[in-house]
């Protein structure tokens, strides 16, 4: 899941690092509590909980100390520790950022145990997904929510204009614009809606066709980057032809589709929940794949944002932490199948996907599976190389996007983007 709740709070009697072992020395820790830290209540902690519960069936001396830590706070403490040397502060487990991994683990080795002795069988994952923390042929991640984008549309609109879902299925960008200025037309609501501070967007448009801002070698390539060039120039066409509007907050951009003032949204599948807090819509809803990118090579119709996976610290109990993580989010239906309806957190796990309540109709989608849909796509993303600098990278093309949008020349806002990397690179 993309966001990250503020604070830290302790969801365990006991002190947080008491595992039931010594970190100090460099051996690893024993005993049956594992030390975890994650984010938000509702989506991972709760998964994890749930996942606890599973684990105890076999081993009922376990259990599990969770600490409530906002994703950037952990960021934080990862930092702190590795340029102090002080690692004893390390929990056994704690969830990362998929974008944040190859950052991390290439800085920072000296805070990670492997999985390459886990008997995890990353086959059963998406590759896009097991690439995202695979450093140098070693799996330091192991993926847990979803980030795969959908292309989320209200029917009653696209009726109103003539179409139907079908119509929005395998398409192009080109072809999803032609049919949104009808719908526009008709309904009065534009398609989609983005936030004009980030550039999301362009970055699930770049992922769907493979391309990265980086080159294998973790060199910047925004500037000259045909693939980013044709995903900007069709982010400009959609919102001159009023098919995409910009908003200036995450308040605004979900108020605009649970409202109804928009008629789509494209965005990673936890997106679900806020769709669907909008309770006089149900039925009103399908889901497809997003638009491909016209002329350029490997262009397909998947992509992915956000997502998240866990990571074993190099002070973990690492044979129960890897027990654990194997046993329940790299193997259990059971726990997939529970934390899906309360928290609609959809599984990278395939086989999951295969299951009766991923295949169950979702009455606010007019019966549609979407979930078993989703896991579907999910094994038609492309890999992208992140890139050690993703974030900087990122945020630079949203300060170029802005500037194309502003009036400046694609070819001006990238070469500067290209050289703000480059900066903080060095």
């Amino acid at each position: 899941m993309l966001g990250a709740l503020a604070g830290t709070v302790a969801l365990s009697a006991t002190a947080c690092g008491s595992n039931g072992g010594s970190s100090s020395g460099g051996g690893e820790r024993t005993g049956n509590t594992l030390t975890v830290w994650a984010w938000d209540p509702q989506f991972n902690i709760y998964a994890l909980k749930e996942a606890e519960k599973i684990f105890k069936q076999k081993n009922p001396d376990f259990s599990l100390n969770i600490s409530e830590i906002a994703w950037d706070d952990v960021q934080t403490k990862l930092t702190t520790m590795a340029q102090s040397g002080q690692l004893d502060g390390l929990p056994d487990i704690f969830l990362m950022q998929n974008n944040a991994f190859q950052k991390n683990v290439t800085n920072y080795p000296e805070l990670f145990a492997d999985f390459e002795d886990s008997k995890v069988d990353f086959g059963q994952f998406p590759k896009a997904v097991e690439d995202y923390s695979t450093i140098n042929g070693k799996h330091f991640g192991l993926p847990f929510d979803s980030g795969t984008a959908i292309n989320a549309l209200r029917v009653d609109y696209l009726e109103a204009a003539g179409f139907k879902i079908e119509d929005f299925t395998n398409i192009t960008w080109d072809d999803y614009i032609a049919k949104g200025k009808v719908v526009k037309e008709k309904t009065g609501h534009p398609m989609i809606a983005t936030n004009a501070a980030n550039s999301d967007l362009i970055m699930m448009m770049m992922q769907s066709a493979g391309a990265s801002l980086f080159d294998k070698d973790g060199k910047p390539t925004i500037a000259g980057n045909e693939t980013l060039i044709k995903a900007i120039e069709t982010y400009v066409k959609a919102m001159k032809e009023g098919v995409l509007v910009q908003v200036n907050a995450w308040d605004e951009y979900v108020g605009g589709f649970v409202s109804g003032n928009i008629a789509g949204v494209m965005n990673g599948v936890w997106i679900v929940g806020s769709i669907q807090t909008a309770k006089d819509q149900e039925g009103k809803w399908r889901i497809t794949n997003v638009p491909s990118l016209n002329g350029v090579s490997g262009a397909t119709n998947y992509t992915t944002n956000g997502g998240s996976s866990w990571a074993v610290s190099s002070k973990a109990n690492k044979s129960l932490a890897q027990d654990f993580l194997r046993e329940t989010f790299a193997g259990s239906t059971e726990f997939y199948d529970t934390i899906l309806p309360t928290s609609g957190a959809i599984a990278n796990w395939e086989p999951a996907g295969k299951s009766k309540v991923y295949e169950e109709p979702q009455p606010f989608f007019g019966g549609q599976p979407i979930y078993s849909e989703v896991v579907e796509y999910g094994t038609k993303v492309p890999t992208a190389n992140t890139g050690v600098y993703f974030y900087e990278g990122r945020d630079a093309v949203s300060a170029a996007i802005t500037k194309v949008v502003n009036g400046a020349p694609i070819a001006q806002a990238l070469d500067e983007a290209q050289k703000n990397v480059e900066f903080a690179m060095k």
